[in-house]
Protein backbone atom coordinates (compact mmCIF):
# COMPACT_ATOMS: atom_id res chain seq x y z
CA UNK A 1 0.00 0.00 0.00
CA UNK A 2 1.55 4.07 -0.99
CA UNK A 3 1.09 5.95 1.78
CA UNK A 4 2.05 8.78 -0.59
CA UNK A 5 0.52 8.86 -3.91
CA UNK A 6 2.22 11.87 -4.86
CA UNK A 7 5.31 10.89 -4.18
CA UNK A 8 5.39 7.51 -5.52
CA UNK A 9 3.98 9.49 -8.87
CA UNK A 10 6.60 11.52 -9.42
CA UNK A 11 9.23 8.73 -8.26
CA UNK A 12 7.85 6.84 -11.20
CA UNK A 13 8.21 9.82 -13.46
CA UNK A 14 11.63 10.39 -12.93
CA UNK A 15 12.70 6.75 -12.66
CA UNK A 16 11.27 6.59 -16.26
CA UNK A 17 12.53 9.73 -17.47
CA UNK A 18 16.36 8.78 -16.46
CA UNK A 19 15.43 5.59 -17.99
CA UNK A 20 14.79 7.35 -21.27
CA UNK A 21 11.10 5.31 -21.39
CA UNK A 22 8.43 6.50 -23.28
CA UNK A 23 5.58 5.50 -21.03
CA UNK A 24 5.27 4.88 -17.23
CA UNK A 25 2.20 3.63 -15.16
CA UNK A 26 0.94 5.07 -11.79
CA UNK A 27 -1.59 4.54 -9.57
CA UNK A 28 -4.90 6.43 -10.46
CA UNK A 29 -5.71 9.89 -8.10
CA UNK A 30 -7.73 12.81 -8.62
CA UNK A 31 -4.68 14.78 -7.53
CA UNK A 32 -2.21 12.96 -9.67
CA UNK A 33 -4.41 13.27 -12.55
CA UNK A 34 -4.71 17.20 -11.57
CA UNK A 35 -0.80 17.57 -11.20
CA UNK A 36 -0.55 15.52 -14.90
CA UNK A 37 -2.41 18.25 -16.49
CA UNK A 38 -0.26 21.11 -15.08
CA UNK A 39 2.37 19.11 -16.46
CA UNK A 40 1.12 18.68 -19.76
CA UNK A 41 -0.19 22.37 -19.82
CA UNK A 42 3.74 23.60 -19.28
CA UNK A 43 5.33 20.81 -21.22
CA UNK A 44 7.50 18.73 -18.94
CA UNK A 45 4.95 15.33 -20.20
CA UNK A 46 3.48 15.14 -24.16
CA UNK A 47 0.27 13.11 -22.65
CA UNK A 48 -1.66 11.11 -20.22
CA UNK A 49 -3.96 8.54 -20.19
CA UNK A 50 -6.84 7.14 -17.37
CA UNK A 51 -7.15 3.49 -17.90
CA UNK A 52 -9.59 1.09 -16.71
CA UNK A 53 -8.93 -2.46 -16.30
CA UNK A 54 -11.22 -4.97 -14.48
CA UNK A 55 -12.62 -1.85 -12.39
CA UNK A 56 -8.64 -0.83 -11.00
CA UNK A 57 -7.97 2.54 -12.36
CA UNK A 58 -4.16 3.75 -13.72
CA UNK A 59 -2.72 6.00 -15.66
CA UNK A 60 -0.44 5.65 -18.23
CA UNK A 61 2.13 9.03 -18.69
CA UNK A 62 4.29 10.00 -22.33
CA UNK A 63 7.10 11.52 -20.94
CA UNK A 64 8.82 14.50 -23.69
CA UNK A 65 11.98 14.22 -24.49
CA UNK A 66 14.06 16.88 -26.46
CA UNK A 67 15.16 16.65 -30.07
CA UNK A 68 18.88 15.21 -29.15
CA UNK A 69 16.72 12.54 -26.72
CA UNK A 70 16.94 13.87 -23.52
CA UNK A 71 14.52 14.32 -21.44
CA UNK A 72 12.86 17.46 -21.00
CA UNK A 73 12.93 16.94 -16.97
CA UNK A 74 15.96 18.05 -15.28
CA UNK A 75 14.25 17.73 -11.33
CA UNK A 76 11.26 16.68 -9.79
CA UNK A 77 10.44 16.88 -5.98
CA UNK A 78 7.96 16.63 -3.72
CA UNK A 79 7.76 19.43 -1.30
CA UNK A 80 5.10 19.54 0.84
CA UNK A 81 4.82 15.93 2.40
CA UNK A 82 1.96 14.21 4.94
CA UNK A 83 4.57 14.69 8.20
CA UNK A 84 5.04 18.08 7.43
CA UNK A 85 2.69 20.23 4.85
CA UNK A 86 4.44 23.26 3.07
CA UNK A 87 2.31 26.41 2.41
CA UNK A 88 2.82 29.12 0.47
CA UNK A 89 1.95 32.81 0.22
CA UNK A 90 0.92 34.02 -3.23
CA UNK A 91 4.42 36.72 -2.83
CA UNK A 92 6.23 33.22 -2.29
CA UNK A 93 5.08 32.11 -5.55
CA UNK A 94 6.01 34.39 -7.94
CA UNK A 95 9.17 32.97 -9.93
CA UNK A 96 10.83 29.56 -9.88
CA UNK A 97 14.36 28.75 -11.18
CA UNK A 98 13.82 32.06 -13.34
CA UNK A 99 10.66 30.64 -14.87
CA UNK A 100 12.10 27.74 -16.44
CA UNK A 101 10.46 25.58 -13.40
CA UNK A 102 6.96 25.35 -11.45
CA UNK A 103 5.30 24.83 -8.78
CA UNK A 104 2.37 22.86 -8.43
CA UNK A 105 0.01 24.63 -5.86
CA UNK A 106 -3.12 23.24 -4.16
CA UNK A 107 -5.73 26.30 -4.17
CA UNK A 108 -9.07 27.47 -3.61
CA UNK A 109 -8.96 27.59 -7.01
CA UNK A 110 -7.94 23.93 -7.78
CA UNK A 111 -4.50 22.71 -8.40
CA UNK A 112 -2.23 25.09 -10.55
CA UNK A 113 1.10 26.41 -11.75
CA UNK A 114 2.95 29.10 -9.02
CA UNK A 115 2.26 31.70 -12.28
CA UNK A 116 -1.52 31.26 -12.19
CA UNK A 117 -1.81 30.98 -8.08
CA UNK A 118 0.16 34.44 -8.75
CA UNK A 119 -2.10 35.72 -11.23
CA UNK A 120 -5.04 34.85 -8.97
CA UNK A 121 -3.61 36.67 -5.99
CA UNK A 122 -4.03 32.52 -4.44
CA UNK A 123 -1.53 30.40 -2.35
CA UNK A 124 -1.62 27.38 -0.71
CA UNK A 125 0.16 23.74 -0.48
CA UNK A 126 3.42 23.20 -2.50
CA UNK A 127 3.08 20.31 -3.79
CA UNK A 128 5.80 19.40 -5.87
CA UNK A 129 8.20 21.61 -7.80
CA UNK A 130 9.55 20.86 -11.34
CA UNK A 131 12.18 22.05 -13.82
Amino acid sequence: MVNDIIADSLTRIRNASMRRLEYTTLYYAKIVVSILEVFKNKGFIKDYKVNDKDGKQSISVQLAYDERGYSVISEVKRISKPGRRVYKSRNELKRFKNGYGTIVVSTSKGVIANEDAYKANVGGEALCSIW
